[in-house]
């Protein structure tokens, strides 16, 4: 089983514009999120639209691509830049890593090449269990129930499941919740058939585009990691980073 991560990375963010050329220390986060992606995947790639991000990552020798600006998501980008490397690189799995997350740990992508030793798994993605009551309710903060086979069922900004008979501040020791660590492991062929399934109702109910490919059946393995790592969404964000740092 042979597996290339690729990067997605746009200027243009809403809450942070140029985030991806934000200074950590003395390197800009892309090259954080590249070098710690580099320490157990062989292959690796930064899919960008930005001609900014795309000198930033030649500076200090990694691979780019040139991808549409027109893209919704990461998992579009990561699939055009799929095609564009199919001729160039040997993959059956593409790992997705944000641009966004320059502490993620290297046990972490173990963990989803793990998954695919099961021949039927598909996607594969990482979960963490809930430890405060301000992170269960925290709508920004995915949750997900899961199957005894660890496949996830449903993923929801809502606390599930519900716990009937308690107050909300008792629900964390009534059961174990789930947090999504937004990480993706694809088989090539299935990535490319996920990018044109059209939106159904329970993504765009709850803004999340992993519910789009459970609604058309697709099964999302999952395995746990009890690393937390900080993804950069603010500046206020990047000042905290630099902090713990």
């Amino acid at each position: 089983m042979k597996f290339i991560g690729i990067i997605p990375a746009r200027y243009q963010s809403t809450r942070f514009p140029g985030k991806p050329l934000a200074m950590i220390k003395n390197k800009p986060m892309i090259r954080w999120v590249y070098e710690n992606v580099s320490k157990v995947l062989d292959q690796v790639c930064v899919a960008t639209d930005d001609e900014r991000i795309m000198e930033a990552v030649q500076r200090f020798g990694g691979k780019v691509v040139r991808t549409k600006a027109t893209h919704q998501s990461g998992t579009d980008r990561c699939a055009e830049a799929a095609l564009l490397l199919k001729d160039e690189f040997d993959f059956d799995v593409v790992v997705n890593i944000q641009g966004d997350e320059p502490f993620i740990q290297p046990e972490q992508i173990e963990l989803l090449k793990n998954c695919f030793n099961d021949e039927d798994v598909q996607i594969a993605t990482l979960v963490k269990k809930i430890e405060t009551g301000e992170e269960l309710m925290n709508p920004n903060r995915p949750k997900v129930v899961l199957d005894k086979s660890w496949n996830a069922m449903y993923f929801s900004r809502s606390a599930i499941p519900f716990i009937r008979g308690k107050e909300e501040k008792n629900w964390l020791g009534s059961t174990i919740f789930w947090s999504h660590v937004g990480m993706y492991a694809f088989r090539a062929d299935v990535l490319q058939r996920l990018t044109r399934l059209p939106q159904g109702k329970l993504e765009l109910a709850e803004s999340l585009e992993q519910l789009r490919w459970l609604e058309n059946g697709y099964e999302i393995r999952v395995a746990e990691t009890t690393i937390h790592t900080l993804g950069i969404d603010t500046p206020e964000d990047l000042e905290a980073a630099l902090k713990q740092s």
